[in-house]
């Protein structure tokens, strides 16, 4: 599961949860994987992103080290942040771990980079 898919899943449908967001990150596994840099693209996911809950997940799996923790202003003319934000929404995945509720503390597994955000009947 890369940064940017944890940047837009909630846990909201959880009987008894009204946010459900921002998901915690329990990291086991992290791999990085070599993705084409497109500076566009970044520039353009940039303001979708709830940039708080996203430089939280990258300090939960240790990869915030190089990001500040507010967005940069005129942060579309600086390709040194947008290379590091490439590197770290995209080439960063969680391979296995677990992403946990902020309001019931339920659990959700990730497994090969999925996470199962499946619930249980009676937990809808």
């Amino acid at each position: 599961m890369k940064l940017l898919t944890h940047n837009m899943l909630t846990s909201k449908c959880l009987k008894g949860v009204t946010v459900g967001y921002p998901l915690g990150i329990e990291a086991k596994e992290v791999k990085i994987s070599e993705v084409d840099y497109n500076s566009e693209f970044i520039s353009r996911i940039i303001p979708k992103l709830d940039y708080t809950a996203f430089y939280k997940a990258a300090e939960s799996v240790g990869y915030a080290g190089d990001l500040p923790p507010q967005l940069i202003q005129d942060y579309e003319n600086n390709e040194e942040f947008l290379k590091k934000m490439h590197h770290v929404l995209l080439e960063v995945e969680i391979i296995n771990g677990e992403l946990l509720c902020p309001e019931s503390g339920r659990k959700f597994p990730i497994s090969d980079g999925i996470p199962n955000m499946l619930l249980n009947e009676d937990e809808v």
